[in-house]
């Protein structure tokens, strides 16, 4: 954080400095419970509770009220990547790995309902505003709607040629955009269930895409480290920032469409104007990527999760005057921000915008008392346990970081340990040169496919430490034919996948139609019972004739 030096005469000078710092954002609790990396964070609506997923295959529903106990939910059989409240607060959903979706209702009773989703890791989950649908994005090209009171599958959008990493409703519902591993960003309309858009420009695979609160715009990450936001109305690209060192994993927009937070493996969380089009702050809190950011519903807070295993809660600050008195006191600071890109300024046209060397750097130190690790309420069956597969040994989360090693990829020496202050610039643009810190778990950042060489890699290396070890196969570059034959096969699985999914709309379809013969059935026998009981009411009440 800046720090302001005055003599003891200018001391209207420095309360005016301290002012401005006060509109600071601030670290204001920190929670441990996860014992491994955190993928995913949000809030409850009704800004009592904040809700974690992990690496460890636990959800964790953390209560905001001082000394309250948090809940750990067990269920997944794989990492979880994605969480989110229901707009009421009454339910959260989660996707994992393991191929399913879960709604769970966050109370005591800790009960939960499965969707067996897709056909390969769930990516994302996510609430249409009204609360009715749920949206899923998957490995296997696929996005899905379902049903949230019926709780079944709706229907499904194929025309990714790659992962999906991401999926989200528009705040109307009428819209759905969704980015993967084939560098495009879709828009679909639910109506039509038809593709009206589809964005090209990534260099590299698209991690995470978002609406603003409006439904005006999208913005969509990458694993170039690339952020850019496209005007819906005018269907073009409007503001382009290049401010991380590592590819982004996720971001957030704040409720009145004025900020954005975004975090990245490179160990930041980075604070955007986008009205003005520059990097504001720049936050030092995680050791390690930082795998998640999410504002409240009402944009006061927002927390990020990271390869530390640590969930950090934010003050906002920044956004609690008018915009105009917070430029004011930017421009009462010792060194004054740079002056707004002339082309930001309406009408705005697409441009880089690159780092600001005096964008603000803070590294917080938590200075609250509410902080002290809650006591943990745990409902479900623990999974921390190893499991053998294909006839090898797996590591557990927990057993592969004793080990050196995390489940995703990450090493441990770059995780982090319980402390939040002392990361440095230095260290962070030299783990994300060398690579070690880069996500390819929940929210993507990874190269599609990249991941399994990865993961295979880190078990042949937890074998050796074990003193395992197992012959190597040493492959040439696969011949012509072989090479043809392979692009077949993925061609042939497409189409399997599309008639899979055409299937489940029939399935769904016919499932609705018997539902309405059997209602329709059941209101005829209604019918012909209750006019059998007349009559044989007025039989009995017709008059008697005594001779």
């Amino acid at each position: 954080m800046q720090r302001y030096f005055t003599s003891d005469s200018d001391n209207s000078g420095f309360f005016k400095q301290m002012a401005s710092v006060l509109e600071d954002p601030t670290l204001e609790r920190h929670f441990k419970g996860h014992k491994d990396a955190v993928t995913c964070t949000d809030f409850n609506p009704n800004r009592k509770q904040l809700a974690s997923g992990s690496v460890d295959k636990s959800l964790m529903i953390w209560n905001l009220a001082p000394k309250a106990r948090a809940f750990r939910y067990v269920g997944h059989q794989d990492l979880i990547t994605g969480v989110q409240f229901s707009p009421s607060g009454l339910l959260v959903a989660t996707s994992s790995k393991d191929r399913t979706v879960r709604l769970w209702t966050p109370t005591m009773k800790g009960k939960s309902t499965v969707f067996k989703a897709h056909t390969a890791p769930v990516r994302s989950v996510a609430f249409s505003h009204d609360g009715q649908r749920l949206v899923t994005a998957s490995d296997d090209k696929s996005v899905k709607v379902w049903s949230v009171h019926r709780q079944c599958f709706v229907y499904s959008l194929t025309q990714h040629t790659n992962w999906v990493r991401c999926a989200r409703f528009s705040p109307d519902g009428r819209l759905i955009a969704s980015c993967g591993d084939d560098r495009t960003v879709r828009l679909w309309d639910t109506s039509t269930k038809h593709c009206i858009n589809c964005f090209t420009d990534s260099a590299e695979s698209a991690t995470f895409v978002g609406f603003n609160s409006s439904g005006t715009c999208i913005a969509s990450s990458g694993a170039d480290s690339s952020l850019k936001i496209w005007d819906l109305r005018t269907n073009k690209l409007i503001q382009h920032y290049q401010v991380h060192s590592a590819g982004i994993n996720s971001f957030s927009f704040h409720p009145s469409n004025n900020f954005l937070i975004s975090g990245s493996s490179d160990s930041t969380v980075k604070i955007l104007d986008l009205v003005e089009g520059r990097l504001i702050y720049t936050l030092h809190g995680h050791k390690g990527a930082v795998i998640t950011v999410a504002f409240s519903r009402a944009g006061d807070q927002f927390a990020s999760g990271g390869a530390d295993g640590q969930v950090l809660m934010w003050r906002t600050n920044f956004d609690r005057k008018s915009y105009q008195d917070v430029l004011q006191q930017h421009s009462q600071r010792s060194t004054p921000d740079p002056a707004p890109h002339l082309t930001d300024i309406h009408p705005r046209t697409p441009h880089l915008h690159r780092q600001q060397p005096s964008g603000i750097q803070i590294s917080p130190a938590v200075a609250d008392t509410q902080s002290i690790d809650p006591d943990v309420i745990e409902f479900g069956q623990s999974v921390h346990s190893t499991t053998l597969l294909n006839g090898r040994t797996h590591l557990t989360p927990t057993q592969a970081a004793a080990n050196g090693h995390l489940s995703n990829g990450l090493s441990a020496r770059n995780r982090a340990s319980s402390g939040v202050g002392g990361w440095t610039g230095d260290e962070s643009t030299s783990r994300a040169k060398s690579g070690a810190s880069v996500w390819t778990g929940g929210n993507g950042g990874g190269r599609g496919r990249r991941e399994e060489e990865d993961e295979e890699e880190d078990e042949d290396e937890e074998e050796e430490e074990r003193g395992q070890t197992y012959p190597l196969e040493v492959l040439s570059a696969p011949p012509s034919s072989l090479d043809s034959t392979l692009r077949h096969i993925v061609k042939q699985l497409d189409i399997l996948t599309q008639t899979v999914s055409v299937l489940e709309e029939r399935l769904t379809l016919t499932e609705d139609k018997l539902k309405e013969c059997l209602l329709n059935q059941s209101q005829i026998l209604k019918d012909v019972q209750s006019g059998e009981r007349r009559r044989s009411q007025e039989t009995d009440g017709s008059p008697v004739h005594f001779t």
